[in-house]
Parts: C-alpha cells; sequence; structure tokens
C-alpha cells in the first residue's frame, strides 16, 4: 500500500552538505516501470484555446544553488541589520523569528523597537530581569572563576566559558542550530552566531554548526524550501508561497512546496497528511482490498487486472464491467460516474454507534479502494508507457516513420498519468469533504474526470486501434476536465 509521503528520499535537514553541490552529477539508471516527468513534453499534443489554455497548476518558482540563496539570505540579513541598528548575527535571529518577512520587522520596529528584540528573543523582557553579578561564579558548576571566564547574553546570566563551550558543543553534535539558548533556568534568550563560533573545539563542529544555521535559515524563510531529494543541496524559492508543484532543476525531485512532501492537488497540505495518518493506522483493515483478482459479474471466472484502464473485458464471455462497481460497461460509461460518488446514510445519526462505526468504516474502505485502485492503475500503465516506448524505437528502427512521427504517442501515456495521478487525490479530498452542494459540484467534476481517463487509457492501451487525431482529441477533453476540476478545487 504506497501511502508513505515520506519516500522523498532522505531528510536533507540533518546531514544537508553544501559541498555536495560541487560534486559531479552520477548517471543513475532509471527503472524502466517509471514515467518520465508527465508535466513535459506533452504540451504541444493538448492545445488549449481561450479560457481553456489557463492552467491552475502554474507557478513560478527559481531553484538556486547552496552559493546562491547563501547569497540572497546574507543580502536580507545585511539589509536589515543596517536599518534596524544591530549585528549581523542578532539580524539573523530576528529575521528567523518572523519567518524573514522584512516588511513586518520593520513596522514592528517602526512601532516599538524594544518590543521587537523581546519578540525575536534577543533581548530580555526588561531591564529589572538583567541580573548584574557581583560574584565570580558559574551559575552551573558553581565554581568560581575569574571575570574574564564568565560569559553572558544580553540578560546578564553569567557562566564560565567551559560550561558554555559544554553546552553548545553537545546542542551541535544534537543537530541544533539556530535553537542554541542561554543556560538559566526560564531565560528564552537564543544565542548569536558569532557568540557560538568561538566557543567550538573544532573545525568538524564549526562546519556542522553552519550546516544547521543554514537549514534553519532556510527552513524560517517563508519563501525557501529544500529540497526533499536525497543528499540534494539546492533550495527553492518562490514569491508566493502556496501548496503547488516545484521541480528540483539537479535532482528532479517534485513535491509540493508548502509541506515539501508528494505533490497532491486538489487536497491540501493538512488534509492529505490526515489521510495517509489514517491509511497507515487501518492498513491491516484494508488489505483485503489489495488483491489483484475480482471475478466476472457475468460467468464468474476469476479476472486479473493487468493494466491500468477500469473497463474490463472478460476473457472468456467477452462481458464490459467495471472493475471498481462491477457494474454493465454500456449503462455504466454515461455522464455521470455512480461508482466514484459515495452515497451517504442519512439516519445514520440516530442509529447505534456500533451502527455509526460500520458505516464509518465502509464509507472509509470505499474512498481507500479508488484511492488505491487509481495508485495500482498508475503502476500498470507505467508499464504500458515502457511498452510504448519500445514499440516506438522498433517502429524507428524499421524506417515505419521516425521518433517525431511517434512521440504523440508516448505523450499520451503520460498526459493519462498525469490526469490519473490528479484523480488519485480527489478521494482523500472528497472523502474529508462536507455534504452539500460544493460536494455535489466536486462529485460530478470528479466523475466527469474518471470518465475520460478511463476512455483515454482504453484508447492507449490500444493505440494501434485509433487514429492520431481520435487519440489526441481524447487528451485534449481529459487534460480540460482535469484543469476545469483543479481551477474550481486547487487550494489556492
Amino acid at each position: 500500500m504506497s501511502v508513505d509521503m515520506n519516500s522523498q528520499g532522505s531528510d536533507s535537514n540533518e546531514d544537508y552538505d553544501p559541498n555536495c553541490e560541487e560534486e559531479e552529477d552520477e548517471e543513475e539508471d532509471e527503472d524502466p516501470g517509471d514515467i518520465e516527468d508527465y508535466y513535459v513534453g506533452v504540451a504541444n499534443d493538448v492545445e488549449q484555446q481561450g479560457a481553456d489554455s489557463f492552467d491552475p497548476e502554474e507557478y513560478q518558482f527559481t531553484c538556486l544553488t547552496y552559493r546562491e540563496s547563501e547569497s540572497a539570505l546574507n543580502e536580507q540579513m545585511a539589509s536589515l541589520a543596517s536599518l534596524v541598528k544591530v549585528s549581523h548575527s542578532v539580524a539573523k535571529l530576528i529575521l528567523v523569528h518572523f519567518h524573514w518577512q522584512v516588511s513586518e520587522i520593520l513596522e514592528r520596529h517602526k512601532l516599538n523597537s524594544v518590543q521587537l528584540s523581546v519578540d525575536a528573543r534577543v533581548q530580555p523582557l526588561s531591564s529589572k530581569h538583567v541580573m548584574a553579578h557581583s560574584s565570580h561564579h558559574c551559575a552551573v558548576c558553581m565554581q568560581f572563576v575569574r571575570k574574564e571566564n564568565l560569559l553572558s547574553l544580553a540578560c546578564q546570566h553569567q557562566f564560565c566559558r567551559s560550561c558554555w563551550e559544554q553546552h553548545c558543543t553537545v546542542l551541535v553534535k544534537d543537530g541544533v542550530g539556530v535553537g542554541i539558548s542561554c543556560m538559566a533556568q526560564e531565560c528564552l534568550l537564543r544565542t548569536p552566531e558569532d557568540f557560538v563560533f568561538p566557543l567550538l573545539p573544532n573545525e568538524e563542529l564549526t562546519d556542522k554548526y553552519k550546516r544547521y544555521l543554514f537549514r534553519d535559515y532556510v527552513e524560517s524563510h517563508y519563501q525557501l524550501q529544500l529540497c526533499p531529494g536525497a543528499d540534494c543541496p539546492m533550495v527553492i524559492q518562490v514569491q508566493e508561497p502556496k501548496a503547488r508543484r516545484v521541480q528540483c532543476n539537479r535532482c528532479s525531485e517534485v513535491f509540493c512546496f508548502r509541506c515539501r512532501q508528494m505533490y497532491h492537488a486538489p487536497t491540501d497540505c493538512a488534509t492529505i497528511r490526515k489521510w495517509l495518518t489514517k491509511c497507515a493506522d487501518d492498513s491491516e483493515t484494508a488489505n483485503y482490498i489489495s488483491a489483484h483478482t475480482k471475478d466476472c459479474p457475468k460467468c464468474n471466472i476469476c479476472i486479473e487486472k493487468n493494466g491500468g484502464c477500469n473497463h474490463m473485458q472478460c476473457s472468456k464471455c467477452k462481458h464490459d464491467f467495471c472493475w471498481m462497481c462491477l457494474g454493465d460497461w454500456k449503462t455504466h460509461g454515461s455522464e455521470y460516474y455512480e461508482c466514484s460518488r459515495y452515497k451517504e446514510n442519512p439516519d445514520i445519526v440516530n442509529q447505534s454507534q456500533q451502527a455509526q462505526a460500520r458505516e464509518a468504516l465502509k464509507k472509509y474502505l470505499f474512498y481507500f479502494e479508488r484511492w488505491e485502485n487509481h495508485n495500482k492503475s498508475l503502476q500498470l500503465e507505467a508499464q504500458t508507457y515502457q511498452q510504448i516506448q519500445e514499440k516506438i524505437q522498433e517502429r524507428v528502427m524499421n524506417n515505419l516513420g521516425t521518433w517525431i512521427d511517434w512521440q504523440y504517442l508516448q505523450n499520451a501515456a503520460k498526459l493519462l498519468a498525469k490526469c490519473r495521478y490528479t484523480l488519485q487525490y480527489t478521494y482523500p479530498y472528497a472523502y474529508y469533504m462536507e455534504s452539500g452542494p460544493r460536494k455535489k459540484l466536486f462529485e460530478y467534476q470528479q466523475a466527469q474526470l474518471e470518465a475520460e481517463i478511463e476512455n483515454l487509457s482504453w484508447k492507449v492501451e490500444r493505440a494501434d486501434s485509433y487514429d492520431r487525431g481520435d487519440l489526441e482529441n481524447q487528451m485534449h477533453i481529459a487534460e480540460q476536465r482535469r484543469r476545469t476540476l483543479l481551477k474550481d478545487f486547487h487550494d489556492t
């Protein structure tokens, strides 16, 4: 069951190495079953005119290297330090606290500069909390030390250099960057980086601290995200942060900018997180639907699903039916896809708790089965894509046309994957959606999209039986349905 959003590669937060961008990229063998990025290369075959040309997923972003992002951060830091008259290291702490929103910081500074520093935890709440110690003893080890060996932040909580060194060393080893704070109980003041660097005992820890600081600076910035790809040093920059699809130009990782997880339109970040947690928790309950086989509703012979299309034809009796609801395909492929809509029990609130629990499980399994079915269809259609590539290569080798002549077949398979991927993520959206007119509209558009996807899937799997114009027309209709749904329901 593919419900793990953390399959994006290793977490770059802790072991981020800015030097790895200088290493020469190694060529990786692609899984022959994978479809190359299906957002690339299909535009020429799916021409959208007028209002239909609006792409609800269009999103401007820039991929920055470590040096480019560090330069951008330093430029903002230097500018703010100059404007609010603080050191560079303190300016960074203020920026981190306010997510690098400079206009908000300047507005707060204009209203009350002292409160700005207090809120950013770089200055104590008031002067009465500032404690000037006349005795030269460390508040941690309680040893009397020379005055020059006592160090403190703006709060004036004094500790010996040795205790500060141990404190900072332990926290940096634990992966802490900006979060290093005063050792005094209930004191939340953060330590500026120029205070910490001299306390670290060796170059290895200094390099780690630099990496953790950079990680924290990027993660706190409302316009930046670290690429979640394995060992990838790239940073994605946007003007307006949204739950939109971005792709790293170094490792080709595709993810949602807002949550750094798998792209999940039209479902929002919080909802997909709830859905995947529920799927993981209820995985054993849902195991029974994982089988690839069902019985033909007419002759009862066991049938295995070996393609992505839900339009099934029994090899024995030639009966056409829907894989999901087992209904007759002749009456099934009409305007409204009834099998994609869950029929709520309006009287369930008046029934027993056991009945309500059964109804809740029934509803969940309805949506999960469709979610998982489209996931499996994507995997099966990836095999179809590979077969199409091999067929194109064979035709080119036999002088039956050029690669460009047959590329529309490859683009049709890419578009099919693109549309089905969107359709898969409509089911968590519908599961958590409240009943009402808006849900009815969503289910109608979902059904329209599903119908056109199944038509496209059927034609892609039997591409030799359809001419290019017919296939490209179906591509246009499917993409139009997908864009319409996202335009109306994609979280902005």
